[in-house]
């Protein structure tokens, strides 16, 4: 299945890892349009044409964990000072 592009893109070819610029309207072949990820570089599939299939498979929802509380760490003190003695007879 070929689509048709809406955009010019730069991509590299996957086995020459030549440059190549596909301009809009080109339709590329398979192995070039899998290197091609952005989704707005395509025109729209018209409803009659099968598109490809972009759902995902159908997953379990993963069931939510409970969390249990975290206490916050205590806040560092700083270190108390010494102060130096003073001479009382001076």
């Amino acid at each position: 299945m070929s689509r048709r592009l809406a955009a010019a893109v730069h991509i590299q070819h996957p086995v020459t890892r030549d440059w190549i610029i596909l301009e809009p309207g080109d339709e590329p072949d398979d192995d070039l349009a899998a290197e091609i990820t952005n989704p707005d570089a395509w025109e729209p599939v018209a409803a009659d044409e099968p598109g490809p299939d972009l759902t995902e498979p159908d997953e379990p929802e993963p069931e939510p964990v409970e969390l249990e509380p975290v206490e916050p760490e205590p806040e560092p003190t700083a270190p108390r000072r010494r102060r130096k003695p003073t001479d009382a007879g001076a």
